[in-house]
């Protein structure tokens, strides 16, 4: 049986090359990003041992090993600054999208509860008693209700 060491020695650019196709079809199905820079990493590696085929096992490991640090902190570095999360605070929060507009009842708000129809959606309102036709403010959400006074 040959010793790991002989072995090592043997490791060339095609075998970089299949490691990186695995950590890809790795990251398929991860629910995350590390897979895919790791095998691009493994795929620069098999691309440089292609192109200067001295390269020790030990600096091939050595330079993956570095690839893969930078190229996953420079993503998360590029990724936060890419982040839009003041430009659209409330896009998956639609109710308080609504909060300080105005709108028309088309039902009355009677004994404090009522419905409004805001663009394909009929929400749920609480406030005074208004009768149809009504302009009213949305004043804050809470839950699922749209809290509303005359405007």
């Amino acid at each position: 049986m040959p010793d790991v060491m002989s072995l090592m020695d043997r490791i060339d650019f095609w075998h970089w090359w299949v490691f990186a196709a695995v950590l890809l079809a790795i990251e398929v199905f991860a629910p995350t990003t590390l897979f895919l820079w790791t095998g691009i990493s493994a795929g620069i590696v098999g691309i440089v041992v292609y192109f200067a085929d001295s390269l020790s096992w030990q600096n091939q490991f050595l330079l993956f090993a570095v690839l893969s640090i930078a190229s996953v902190f420079a993503w998360r570095f590029l990724a936060r600054r890419r982040q839009r999360s003041e430009e659209e605070p409330l896009l998956n929060r639609r109710g308080l999208q609504y909060v300080d507009r105005q709108f028309t009842l088309q039902e009355p708000i009677v004994n404090g509860e009522g419905s409004l129809r805001i663009d394909d959606t009929i929400w749920k309102v609480t406030g005074d008693d208004c009768a149809v036709g009504e302009r009213v403010r949305v004043t804050e959400l809470e839950g699922h209700v749209l809290k509303v006074e005359k405007s």
